[in-house]
């Protein structure tokens, strides 16, 4: 199969279907065209998988089309943006139909459920490699930063912390229990936190997606803030799944294990009181800010955690 035939086959479909609203030139031309409205920002990330390191070899195609898009996604969630289209560069080995197959059939999921249109992109022959720029919009100088956390502010996150992670132990298990799926399922279909993203703009004082573990991605906003933090271990949220399988090793997980693209965020807590009940009741608080520098565990002095996954450093 050549590249374009490739391409009309198992990618046009998916960019025909979507091609509306502020992508108003998709795939054909050399480049595509998206309209920002007035009164919006445009806010864009890029994010590279690699067969071995983001994800095994011989992983699930179909899995692959979802997880490929929802971490890329998950950065417009920690900016508060609403997606509007996405491009894709594909570095194939050989162009296999049954793998484009599952993988188009994942990634047109995904993008119905993020309602977010494919604009164009890339394909190559080369080591299975994905690459994936997302673009959004935000309110003009409303879009969520992770420069803005304050003394006082209380440290919240999404949802519970540390399955994504625990997954790893389980992806080739031929028939995992329920507590393994629980867990395998938190891995091939992350959500980005869109609607709850775009309900904390003019509320959190900063924000990050918790991709490379919670330890290392809240440390990015003491770091860009200039603020130190203090946890406590005791209000990190676990998931019963989680608990069963690992014991006491979930805490550690939970802090130190990255993919699972909750958001973790800082707030005032007059700011919190005054959510919408439906908001606030997704928001757990595990911490504050604090003037003093450095990110401290309440709760957890015994236990030995990384700091989280760093691609050319050391994660201890």
């Amino acid at each position: 199969m050549g590249e374009f035939e490739l391409i009309r086959q198992y990618f046009q479909p998916l960019a025909d279907k979507a091609r509306q609203g502020q992508l108003i030139l998709g795939p054909g031309d050399d480049c595509a065209i998206q309209r920002v409205p007035a009164g919006r920002d445009l806010v864009f990330s890029v994010d590279t998988l690699v067969e071995g390191v983001h994800f095994p070899p011989n992983y699930s195609p179909e899995y692959l089309g979802w997880r490929s898009l929802a971490v890329a996604v998950s950065d417009l969630a920690a900016m508060g943006a609403d997606p509007v289209c996405f491009t894709l560069a594909l570095s194939l080995p050989s162009a296999e139909p049954e793998w484009l197959a599952g993988y188009s059939r994942g990634l047109a999921q995904a993008s119905d459920a993020f309602g977010i249109a494919l604009a164009g992109g890339d394909t190559t022959r080369g080591p299975l490699t994905i690459t994936l720029q997302v673009h959004g919009t935000v309110p003009q100088g409303l879009a969520l930063q992770r420069s803005g956390a304050r003394a006082g502010d209380l440290v919240c996150v999404t949802g519970p912390l540390g399955d994504a992670g625990a997954a790893l132990d389980y992806l080739g298990c031929a028939m995992p229990t329920d507590e393994q799926q629980a867990v395998l399922y938190r891995y091939h279909y992350p959500e980005p936190r869109l609607q709850l993203g775009s309900a904390l703009i003019g509320k959190a004082s900063a924000a990050i997606d918790i991709s490379d573990g919670l330890l290392a991605d809240l440390q990015h906003i003491l770091d860009a803030s200039g603020v130190g933090a203090e946890l406590d271990a005791d209000k990190i949220p676990l998931s019963d799944a989680l608990v069963a399988l690992k014991g006491d090793e979930a805490l550690s997980l939970a802090l130190s294990a990255g993919d699972d693209y909750q958001l973790c965020l800082t707030i005032a807590d007059d700011k919190l009181a005054g959510l919408d009940s439906s908001v606030r009741h997704q928001l757990t608080v595990i911490g504050h800010i604090q003037t003093k520098l450095g990110l401290r565990v309440a709760n957890a002095e015994t236990l030995g955690f990384r700091q989280g996954f760093d691609h050319f450093g050391r994660s201890d």
